[in-house]
């Protein structure tokens, strides 16, 4: 029992080192390396919310997405976003409503598998936000949308050592707009995504 309870403790006092030791993530664009970054799918989420008849703000997400971020920290108006999210990824919390959304009433994620975004104008405001805008597409319609973005930080990731920068993006749409028109007004138009985003450095 001693012997277990000893490397215990030791075990923890090498953990609780490596933890204090870790440099915090930095809200610093001066502090943050320029560079080519990728999606990393697996820490990156796409959220959507819409009002149903007026009773309540329905939530769903996406998945699986992919895409590059050209940053620029000294100089973000060159900064450059391309996402793609895969239609067929949509999840709610009902199978029978995810199931119906992929179809041609709605997404058609058959005939439109993604849904792209690719920045046409950062604008920075501030040190930690950004507006920026670009064409989104998506059920074969491209308009312009602008993203409001916030750095929420950088730095090395800890457990694969990658240096990793993670933003918040919100915007909205009018789905009405890219040919969603199923249950207008009842189902909400306004079209509300939330993205965190979390990027890693492609050395």
């Amino acid at each position: 029992m001693k012997l277990l309870l000893a490397s215990s403790l030791a075990l923890a006092t090498v953990l609780g080192g490596g933890a204090s030791a870790q440099t915090p993530p930095t809200r610093d664009p001066a502090q943050i390396q320029a560079g080519t970054y990728a999606v990393d799918p697996g820490h990156t989420q796409v959220g959507w919310r819409v009002s149903h008849m007026g009773f309540s703000n329905y939530a769903g997400g996406f998945s699986d997405v992919s895409g590059t971020l050209d940053l620029q920290p000294k100089t973000p108006a060159t900064s450059k976003l391309s996402i793609k999210i895969p239609v067929a990824s949509v999840t709610t919390t009902s199978d029978k409503l995810t199931g119906e959304l992929k179809g041609d009433q709605w997404l058609d994620a058959g005939k439109f598998p993604e849904m792209t975004f690719v920045s046409t104008k950062v604008t920075p405001e501030g040190k930690d936000k950004a507006k920026v805008a670009g064409n989104l597409t998506l059920h074969g319609v491209t308009k312009p949308v602008t993203l409001d973005v916030t750095l929420v930080g950088a730095g090395v990731n800890p457990l694969n050592k990658k240096v990793t920068v993670g933003f918040e993006a919100t915007g909205t749409l009018k789905r009405s707009e890219f040919g969603v028109k199923t249950y207008v007004p009842l189902i909400g138009d306004d079209l509300h995504l939330t993205i965190a985003g979390a990027f890693e450095r492609q050395d």
